[in-house]
């Protein structure tokens, strides 16, 4: 099966991009990280994320490897990110409270390995319905799971941003519990952070990667819509088409 790619970041309406993205030059993987801690130190943890993670998982044998050597080496890679963002934090008083989330998506022997720690998330779109493959790590969706709120009451929760896992804490390099999944020609997959989906709904996600026959241009639509739907982050996405 071929893979198409498009990809987009954008500032929004912050003053700079903690936002960061990786595109395996081979179609391997592909990275969204959204940082945190403020300018330099969000920008100094999500950067590390995309420069630490690809030099890790170039150690996967993408041809040959089993599901349980995929998961391992991309729960090392993860880990080993996690590991330096905190010793860097420590060494550096100005980076102290540096984070950042992360999203992947890696093909592995045929079989696509989705997962994530914090609240980026990767998206699927099969024959029309949209499924969300990662879980955010937020207070808000720790007390969804509880039944504590209603969806409806989580989508402007005050505490709907505040992570309780992400790179950077303790918690950060604990595993990432892939969703594993054959792909399908036909599938179409989105990775974002949270600037895409504080504008955009499930809905206009569903119709725009649905509607979209070119990727780059599905990933410019997809930021364009969630900044007309008032976007206050950086706003990253990554598109990807499944074609035979």
């Amino acid at each position: 099966m071929k893979l198409r790619v498009g990809h987009l970041s954008i500032v929004g309406k912050r003053d700079n991009n903690e936002d960061a993205y990786y595109v395996d030059p081979q179609q391997r993987f592909f990275l969204v990280a959204d940082g945190m801690g403020g300018q330099s130190a969000g920008e100094r943890a999500s950067g590390l994320a995309m420069e630490i993670v690809p030099q890790k998982l170039q150690l996967l044998d993408f041809n040959r490897a089993g599901d349980d050597q995929a998961v391992k080496v991309i729960d090392e890679s993860v880990s080993q990110a996690n590991f330096e963002i905190m010793a860097l934090g420590e060494l550096d008083s100005k980076l102290k409270n540096m984070g950042t989330t992360i999203a992947f998506l890696v093909q592995a022997a045929g079989m696509m390995f989705a997962g994530g720690v914090g609240d980026s998330r990767v998206y699927l779109l099969r024959n029309g319905k949209l499924e969300t493959l990662t879980t955010d790590h937020s207070l808000t969706q720790a007390l969804l799971d509880a039944g504590t709120l209603t969806p409806e009451e989580a989508a402007n929760h005050r505490y709907r941003n505040v992570l309780y896992r992400y790179l950077g804490c303790k918690e950060g390099g604990q595993g990432t519990n892939p969703k594993q999944l054959k792909t399908m020609v036909g599938d179409k997959f989105l990775l974002c952070s949270d600037g895409v989906t504080g504008g955009a709904d499930d809905a206009t996600l569903t119709r725009l990667l649905a509607a979209g026959t070119d990727p780059q241009q599905t990933a410019e639509a997809i930021v364009q819509a969630a900044t007309d739907g008032g976007s206050k982050d950086n706003i990253t996405g990554v598109v990807i088409f499944v074609e035979a």
